[in-house]
């Protein structure tokens, strides 16, 4: 094993080497700076390509500064080929040994391992090198699929390690990365553009519609297609079409099925329920289940599914007609999740609120509208909120230029002042 340490040299801190950091994503790396110096397990998960990787470097670059040896670091990214050599936790725990042997570090070690998933039974190692009192290893892992800690490392560690969900950039990462000021015109761009990281780098459009059209053929292939043994490929590349063009939509798994048999394509029930798990699984979209306010009650039927980014939609399915209140709606609901909330559609006196947050015992509701252009508009927006009686803020949120007055207790907020509101 000790000749792989060689080849895995350039992927390291070691002898001085550095390595691409990315651009700082500063929330994150505060997060996950102040939950160190433990022994609990960093677990990133989140849809591949959003900055997993380089966000355990900007974390293991902010230890070095305080002082940490770079050789006290040990990167690991089983992505790569140069890593394919490690197929089990053996192959594992014999790396980490003979890297231990040959740079013999004192003081804490920090081993980062990045899409973890692809180790058979890297539960136990990781297990293993967190609680094992005769080591001092600090252990960061990420992964790309939400079931990542359902298994047995859940079971193993209850309760020893701590999650980081990782998300495409944010309105506030996206102006601070392009140098713009926060306005309405720079949240236009960041709609337009999506928040995928590398989208930063690729100033064509036609260069970034490529870029994208590879990361979900990717995500679907390695996450989906393969772990999943999917047999029916088109059929998993026209659900995924269809949830896209059908983002903060209320749909049912019956209506899909329904919709796609139309089409000609050969499902059942539980197969398009299933594709929509794994979906959910690799992080592309996420589920939004109807809330009976007043029952306080989650209600089983229709639901709505968002895009994990809009860059899905618009360089995709740019020419399928989506108005731009939908995907003010989706990156609103994205900005919901960034910040902690758990989020819910609202259901009251048959009216719909697009979202009921909730975090910290505290709960929200935002109702969202492209823009206020008449009293129709501002009243039929206005009264699903007015219905919500007790405890908990209620929002408007609109692209109009200028801010609205609080009305009955509701209060408008522009789209691009959201973030920090919440």
């Amino acid at each position: 094993m000790d000749e792989f340490l060689d080849k895995i040299a350039p992927y390291n801190l070691w002898n001085g080497n550095t390595l691409p950091i990315g651009f700082l994503r500063a929330s994150y790396t505060e997060s996950l700076m102040r939950f160190t110096g433990n022994r609990l397990v960093k677990v990133l998960t989140g849809q591949r390509r959003v900055g997993k990787s380089y966000l355990m470097r900007q974390v293991a670059m902010e230890l070095i500064g305080s002082g940490v040896s770079p050789e006290n670091t040990l990167f690991i990214n089983r992505e790569l080929s140069v890593f394919d050599f490690i197929q089990t936790n053996d192959d594992l725990d014999q790396l980490v040994g003979a890297y231990m042997a040959r740079f013999r570090p004192t003081g804490k070690i920090y081993v980062f391992i990045d899409e973890v998933q692809e180790i058979g039974g890297w539960e136990k190692t990781v297990n293993s090198m967190s609680q094992d009192y005769t080591k001092d290893i600090e252990v960061f892992i990420s992964g790309s699929n939400s079931k990542l800690l359902s298994g047995e490392l859940a079971s193993l560690l209850s309760g020893r390690y701590v999650e980081f969900a990782i998300y495409p950039l944010s309105f506030s990462e996206y102006v601070s990365a392009n140098n713009l000021e926060v306005s309405r015109a720079s949240f236009l761009a960041y709609m337009n553009d999506g928040g995928l990281p590398e989208l930063l780098n690729l100033p064509e459009r036609s260069i970034r519609q490529r870029y994208v059209e590879g990361l979900r053929d990717s995500i679907m292939l390695k996450d989906i297609v393969k772990r999943y043994a999917i047999k029916d490929v088109g059929l998993l590349e026209n659900l995924f079409a269809y949830i896209i063009n059908n983002a903060s939509n209320l749909i049912s798994v019956s209506g899909i099925v329904n919709y796609l048999k139309s089409r000609g394509s050969r499902c059942s029930y539980d197969t398009i329920s299933s594709y929509i798990s794994h979906l959910q699984d690799a992080f592309l979209v996420h589920k939004s289940e109807r809330f009976n306010i007043a029952g306080k009650e989650l209600l089983a039927g229709n639901f709505k599914l968002y895009a994990n980014d809009q860059a899905y939609h618009n360089y995709l399915f740019p020419t399928v007609r989506f108005g731009m209140g939908y995907v003010l709606e989706n990156v609103v609901y994205m900005e919901l999740l960034r910040k902690g909330y758990s989020v819910n559609t609202g259901i009251i006196k048959d009216k719909e609120i697009d979202f009921v947050a909730e975090k910290d015992g505290n709960r929200i509701y935002l109702q969202v509208a492209y823009q206020i252009g008449d009293e129709e508009t501002a009243r039929r927006e206005y009264s699903s909120l007015e219905d919500v009686s007790g405890v908990g803020e209620k929002y408007l949120v609109t692209l109009d230029d200028f801010p609205l007055p609080t009305f009955n207790g509701i209060r408008h907020i522009q789209a691009w002042m959201l973030p920090d509101e919440l």
